[in-house]
């Protein structure tokens, strides 16, 4: 049983059910005469992973970017356990403890794993005046590897530069550097893509034991239908930037989702 069906559960009792960690209503977004987003509805519950699914020019991106605040939507409104969120910005989502993982992950190179976690929030001593302190380099340095470790990461060197490791070594520096400051809700943007078998399993893998392991809600993007179906609580379509559906993934739902994906009616059998 996923953590989202034990919390489902748990609310299925006399206690009253929680409200979503995030659930975005009617929201609607324009670029000049294209609209990116039309009415999107979303609803991500505590511990849950949804998929988001759709093909290029589908709505994911701007839908994401309107959660983390890189974007500001129109119309609509976005919700953080059940209290209306303002996202103008990153800092923002970050904030309601909202944090993304792209595509290109933007580490930097040149530097280890260390300043990659902590750049712009790093540790200082005392903590209390920050801007006066000095850098706690061992801190810093401790937690990063209790976090790696939770991921159950393995780096053959922790002090190597981020540009010297293997596409899913930076994949994992990225998302625990996400796991650092997302209290709530990962966003993450096809994680797996440009990835071998055993780094795409690794990645799989800690998907599965971020919301047990942090209470960590997913919102995956991925044109993978078997990730969709491995690690997903929910999946959700969108195209032409509107939501076209939403399945629980699995082997007999398949089908379904291409089908909504690339906006083919299936037929009915006689």
């Amino acid at each position: 049983m996923t953590t989202a069906e034990q919390t489902r559960q748990a609310g299925s009792t006399s206690e009253p059910a929680k409200p979503p960690v995030l659930e975005v209503k009617n929201a609607s977004k324009m670029f000049g005469p294209v609209k990116a987003l039309n009415g999107v509805n979303l609803r991500l519950e505590q511990g849950e992973v949804l998929g988001l699914l759709g093909d290029n020019g589908a709505g994911k991106s701007t839908l994401i970017k309107a959660i983390t605040g890189v974007h500001t939507i129109d119309d609509g409104e976005i919700f953080v356990d059940g209290q209306r969120a303002h996202i103008r910005s990153p800092n923002d989502a970050r904030a309601f403890g909202i944090e993304a993982v792209y595509q290109d992950l933007a580490l930097f190179d040149n530097l280890g794993i260390v300043n990659n976690l902590y750049l712009g929030n790093e540790l200082t001593r005392p903590r209390k005046f920050r801007a006066l302190g000095w850098l706690d380099k061992k801190a810093m340095e401790e937690d990063a590897r209790r976090r790696l470790d939770s991921l159950q990461v393995h780096l053959p060197s922790f002090s190597a530069s981020v540009g010297l490791m293997s596409g899913g070594q930076r994949q994992a520096v990225a998302v625990a550097r996400a796991v650092a400051f997302a209290s709530r809700v990962l966003i993450l943007d096809e994680p797996t893509a440009a990835l071998g078998l055993r780094e795409t399993r690794n990645v799989l893998e800690a998907i599965k034991r971020l919301p047990e392991k942090f209470g960590i809600s997913i919102i995956l993007i991925s044109h993978n239908m078997d990730h969709v179906v491995e690690v997903c609580d929910k999946a959700m379509v969108l195209r032409q930037g509107g939501v076209v559906g939403e399945v629980v993934p699995n082997a007999d739902t398949m089908e379904q989702m291409v089908a909504m994906i690339v906006g083919a009616q299936k037929k009915r059998e006689d």
